[in-house]
Order: structure tokens, then sequence, then C-alpha cells
């Protein structure tokens, strides 16, 4: 009995990715889904991955893994060869990066092909077909890389050449319009997926530019000290540059409360008034730039009063208040004045 073909498909969670693993799966082909994950988009499926894997399973009959590509992502910012979409979306080398890692997978795995739900022209920066062509070249994915919603409209891969695909069981979709996929959905029997979004938060303009100038030296962190972490702490809560350059985060609800909680690393400091209901800070590296250094004091304060001016008021005022600080195992209480928007508003960024 011959080997059951393999074929590795990338697999972002939405329709086009859902319906090329399909089309492939039900020509008989073993495909094993990947899902890269980065600090920009769908890392905290990490944090429950068989639930996802569950999820996928049941809705959709695939079976998918994470791959974590949040190190090389992170270096990816700081240079791409390609450049930069509208914002800050490296979108050419991303796709490079995936594939890239996709076919070492391949190759290792023993599979015989990559698969992805890129549609020709659905996207202006990365499906066209100028850079279709040099995101396989450059990923070294030429003739490996299918692409079965639009396969009809390019030239044959080497899966299709050696008869493991049926192409004309493959599509000629093309252009932005969704609803040939749409169609072909129902005709599949899948009625569950997500709407049409831009997943990754380098295409937000609020959030890319912060993002943005956070690799340009926003706080005084330099860019061989950015960890996965860092990413995660920029898409939370209020964001302030203090004076010196030091870095922190308001939440502004209980939910990103106690997301700051969980990013906090062991050299961080928290605030958080314990007798009445407001925001908690983060003050992120402060153990290593301000324990014992001549602005500490001064930083303290300024902290203190944003974490009171942030908080609940009583009767329409902003009261003073006590803010708890937790820093290197040890508790401090602070007796706080709320600052005045004069004096922080050019913090905030």
């Amino acid at each position: 009995m011959s080997k059951k073909v393999t074929a590795i498909g990338l697999f972002s969670g939405g329709l086009d990715s859902i319906l090329a693993c399909r089309i492939i799966a039900d020509q008989g082909i073993s495909v094993r889904a990947l899902k890269f994950v980065t600090p920009f988009f769908d890392h905290d499926l990490l944090a429950d991955e068989q639930a996802y894997q569950r999820e996928i399973h049941e809705k959709y009959g695939l079976d998918v893994e994470l791959v974590d590509l949040s190190e090389g992502y992170i270096d990816l910012l700081r240079n791409p060869a390609h450049g930069f979409g509208k914002n800050f979306n490296p979108c050419i080398d991303c796709k490079i990066l995936m594939f890239s890692q996709a076919r070492k997978i391949m190759e290792n795995s023993g599979a015989s092909f990559l698969l992805t739900g890129e549609v020709l022209g659905q996207r202006p920066m990365s499906q066209r077909r100028d850079t279709l062509n040099v995101i396989e070249r450059d990923s070294f994915c030429k003739k490996f890389l299918l692409r079965p919603l639009s396969a009809k409209l390019m030239n044959p891969t080497l899966a299709e050449e050696q008869g493991l695909i049926d192409r004309e069981r493959l599509y000629a979709f093309a252009g932005r319009s969704r609803k040939p996929q749409m169609q072909l959905a129902r005709e599949m029997g899948i009625t569950e997926f997500p709407a049409p979004a831009g997943g990754c938060v380098l295409t937000d303009p609020n959030l890319a530019s912060r993002i943005k100038r956070f690799y340009a030296g926003l706080f005084s962190i330099g860019q061989e000290q950015f960890q996965v972490n860092d990413i995660k702490l920029l898409l939370v809560g209020r964001q302030f540059r203090l004076p010196g350059g030091h870095w922190l985060v308001l939440g502004r609800n209980e939910q990103e409360n106690e997301r700051l909680e969980m990013l906090k690393n062991d050299d961080d400091w928290l605030f958080f008034m314990p007798k009445r209901p407001g925001p908690t800070a983060l003050l992120r590296r402060a153990t290593d730039r301000l324990q014992d250094a001549p602005e500490e004091t001064e930083i303290l304060r300024l902290v203190a009063g944003l974490v009171v001016r942030y908080g609940r008021k009583n009767k329409g005022q902003i009261l003073p208040g006590e803010v708890q600080v937790e820093r290197d195992g040890c508790i401090d209480i602070l007796q706080a004045k709320p600052l005045g928007e004069t004096e922080f508003i050019r913090w905030l960024c």
C-alpha cells in the first residue's frame, strides 16, 4: 500500500484558509494545518492550544497546531527587506517568514507540498501576482506552494504535475469579492466561520503608530532588550512616557488591570489603590532603572498621582488617596495627590 500523501497547510483561521485546507483534504490528502502566532496576532491561543485544536476539529474536521514565531517576528520588524504597508505592517516579509518556516517543517516531516488560502488580487500589498512570485522566490517555496482557491489562474505546481492533486478540482477565484468563497462554503456545509477582519494589530493605525515609535526608541529600552511581553504590554491600557523615558501603563478597566498583573516581570513595579476602585499601573523595568536613582522619589510621586487621578471620583471630585506599591517583593504605601491634566497630558502616547 502506498504511503498517504501529506500537505502542510498555512492556516489563519479565516474562511479562505479553511476552504483551502478542506479542498485538499477532500482529495484524500492528509493536511497538517499550521497556525502561526506572534505577539501581534493570536498569541493568546498558546494559553490553551488543546481547546483551540478541539474547536477547529469540531467545526471543520481539520487538525491544527500552533507555531510561535515571536522571536523571529520581533527581529523582523527592525528592518523588513520589503518594507512596510500603509501602517507598520511588513506583510510581504511576514509571509516570507511564515512560508520559510512551513517549508522547513514540510522538509523535516516528509510532507509533499505546502498550501495556503491566498486569493489572487484579494489584498493589494501581499496578493498581487508579482508579490506572490516574490514571496515564493524568497521563501524558496516555488513549485511547492499550492493556492487551491486561485490555482487555475497560476502555473501548475509540482504536486499537480506529479498527479498528487487533481487540478480540475481546484478553483480560479480572483479579486476582492468573497461571494465565490461564501458559495463554496455553503456547498461544503461550512456554516460557521469568522467574519473578514484584520487580525494583525500592525494594520491598526493607532496601535501601529505606537509600536513604530516603540521600535524607534519611544521608551528608553534598547532594541536588543525587546521581549514578547513588551509587545503584549504595548497593546494594553493607557500608555505614558514619563520624564526620563520611563514606561508606565495604566489599566482602563478590571480586565486590563488583571492583564497588567499577568504581564508583570520581576523588575516591574505595580501600583493600585487598596481602598478605592481605580487603575492598576505597571512601571516597566523599574528596579533596573530606578532603584536608588536620584529621580526615584519623583517618579513614584508622578505614578501614584496618575493612579489617583484615574481612580473613581467621589461626588464628582478627584480626591487624594493611598496608593500601594509592590516592588521587589516589598509593599509600600504612598499618600498621593491627583496630578493635574496639564502636568501629564504630554506624557500620553
